[in-house]
């Protein structure tokens, strides 16, 4: 029993003790459960609160990605107009040097260069007067350019000092090389001070004007004292015939026809009390003279004080046209909103005030004020005006000097030699482009063709009155002889050669006209004076010998063959020579 027990109760104590560790095993289980469940609901509450700021990550993500969307877009609208902005400073920035040059050193040839930007600047500060930057930048533009004027003025007015106190200044010389070198710094003036500009001009045509007169004066002088030693009588054809010495033809006087010819008569020439020219040497010279320097100086003063076009600021439009919407937050004052109060549509031409400011509107409307645009037409008159200014005395003392050269008319082929002179002076002005000298030049031409008629007429007049006194009757003595015949057909055969060497076209009918009435005079004389011969055989003799002098005459003229004219006048006297041996051939038959 007491075994038994014992059994039972050793079995029952295992058994209590395996049920005691179970229950350790499911305590322990337990506790590691709440524990994984507790870790669990940290873990829920942790991945909830990593939620929450993944949330708040993503959203401060978008944030910063719009961000930077914005900035750069911002900066892709800074890039574009980088560029416009760089070359708008550049342009209304002025250098310190480009001042310092302009108010610290005399105008040179530095200038040049220096006064072309200048004025460029100045006319950007102008388009730009809505640009706070260009409003500021006027005062002292304006400044610079009062003080440019200024000394442009004093350096324009020093170049004519060598013009004025001496008259061995070759002017030429010095419009060419120096007045043309710096036409930019007058252009300059022109446009920037038109007051100055018409100073300096003013200036220049007085001055020049004296120079011209004075030289002009002096040189006339001298060729009036040549001029009075040779004194060659207007004689007629018919005058003296026989008992003076009868002229040849001069080439070499007929070669002052033309301008390309011999040299002019030098000034200092008059000084030779034996020398002497002949007349129409000495109204080439004058021409001559007078034609190189006004044209000279026309093409000076219609290049140099011609007004230039104003040229469009040096301004990159193409990238300022392209960023006008971005350029207003940079430069505008009022952060790209312009208020209407502050300009109005002229300020940007200085048209009129810029508020606030008022103060600058006298500066924009003196910057932009200047002589009014001409046109080509009206420019050229005026420009023909300062020429004329210039030159008229000259010119008066021209027409004076030819004037007293045709009157009294002096002979038939010097006259004739100096209208065809004329003529080439007036193809030549015509071909420099000077037209109020070809004008003045047409004009004494003119005063020349009635001298020329009037002497002709007076030279067919003296052929008439001389025939006559061929005719004469039985009461009253003949004063022809055949020595004088021969004189005057000596002389007609002079003036016509000359005529015809004078002469390029084929019909002139102031020429030929007259050539042909003296022809038919000295004809008539001609069988006038033979008629008195009863001999029919030494009549046909007296004939032959007269035309054939004629024809011996015009043979050796200039032009014998060229000329169309000269061919008739041969063909002519050849018909009346053939009919005069046929008389004598009929004559010798008879007996």
């Amino acid at each position: 029993m007491y075994v038994v027990f014992s059994v039972v109760m050793k079995h029952a104590t295992y058994i209590g003790t395996e049920d005691q560790l179970r229950a350790r095993d499911f305590v322990d289980l337990h506790d590691q459960v709440q524990t994984s469940v507790n870790l669990l609901d940290s873990l829920e509450n942790f991945l909830s609160t990593f939620q929450k700021d993944l949330s708040a990550v993503s959203g401060q993500i978008s944030n910063l990605q719009d961000r930077s969307k914005d900035i750069d877009n911002r900066l892709k609208g800074r890039r574009r107009i980088e560029k416009p902005l760089a070359n708008l400073l550049v342009d209304l920035c002025i250098p310190p040097a480009l001042a310092a040059l302009i108010l610290d050193t005399r105008v040179d040839e530095n200038w040049i260069p220096a006064i072309v930007e200048f004025e460029r600047k100045l006319d950007t500060l102008k388009l730009r007067v809505r640009v706070k930057a260009a409003r500021d930048l006027s005062e002292v533009a304006e400044g610079l350019r009062i003080v440019a004027a200024t000394k442009l003025r004093t350096f324009f007015l020093s170049l004519l000092e060598p013009v004025k106190t001496s008259m061995t200044t070759n002017l030429q010389v010095i419009q060419s090389t120096i007045w043309m070198k710096y036409k930019p710094l007058y252009a300059f003036l022109q446009r920037q001070a038109p007051n100055v500009a018409n100073e300096v001009q003013r200036a220049y045509a007085a001055a020049v004007r004296t120079y011209y007169e004075t030289g002009f004066r002096r040189y006339l002088r001298g060729l009036s004292w040549i001029k009075a030693r040779t004194v060659e009588k207007p004689d007629t054809i018919a005058n003296a015939a026989g008992e003076s010495p009868d002229l040849e033809v001069d080439p070499a006087r007929l070669l002052y026809a033309r301008v390309d010819g011999p040299s002019v008569v030098m000034a200092y020439m008059a000084d030779d009390k034996n020398h002497k020219e002949p007349l129409e040497a000495l109204v080439r010279s004058a021409l001559l003279v007078l034609m190189d320097n006004a044209t000279a100086e026309y093409s000076f003063i219609t290049t140099f004080f011609a007004q230039e076009p104003r040229q469009n600021p040096t301004m990159h439009s193409k990238e300022l046209s392209g960023s006008v919407a971005m350029s207003p937050p940079l430069l505008s004052p009022t952060n790209g909103e312009f208020e209407e109060t502050r300009s109005n549509p002229g300020s940007d031409f200085g048209g009129g005030s810029v508020a606030p400011r008022r103060r600058l509107t006298s500066i924009t409307s003196v910057m932009s004020s200047g002589t009014p645009e001409l046109t080509a037409k009206e420019e050229l008159t005026v420009l023909n005006a300062l020429w004329k200014q210039v030159v008229d005395p000259i010119l008066d003392y021209c027409q004076t000097f030819v004037q007293n050269a045709i009157e009294p008319a002096p002979p038939v082929v010097p006259l004739l030699t100096i209208i065809r002179l004329t003529e080439d002076v007036a193809t030549e002005v015509q071909r420099r482009n000077c037209g109020p000298l070809e004008t003045w030049v047409f004009a004494i031409r003119l005063k020349m063709w009635p001298a020329f008629q009037k002497i002709m007429a007076e030279h067919v007049d003296s052929l008439k009155k001389f025939a006559e006194g061929a005719s004469a009757g039985y009461f009253r003595k003949s004063t022809t002889t055949d020595a004088a015949v021969s004189s005057i057909c000596k002389r007609y055969v002079t003036v016509f050669n000359s005529f015809i060497a004078l002469t390029d076209q084929a019909e002139e009918t102031m020429i030929f006209s007259n050539l042909l009435r003296l022809r038919q005079e000295l004809s008539k004389l001609i069988t006038t004076h033979t008629d008195k011969l009863t001999d029919p055989t030494a009549k046909a003799r007296a004939l032959t010998k007269f035309y054939d002098q004629l024809l011996q005459g015009l043979s050796n003229g200039p032009r014998p063959t060229s000329h169309p004219k000269a061919q008739s006048e041969l063909a002519y006297w050849r018909q009346r020579d053939e009919e005069a041996r046929r008389r004598l051939a009929s004559a010798h038959t008879g007996r």
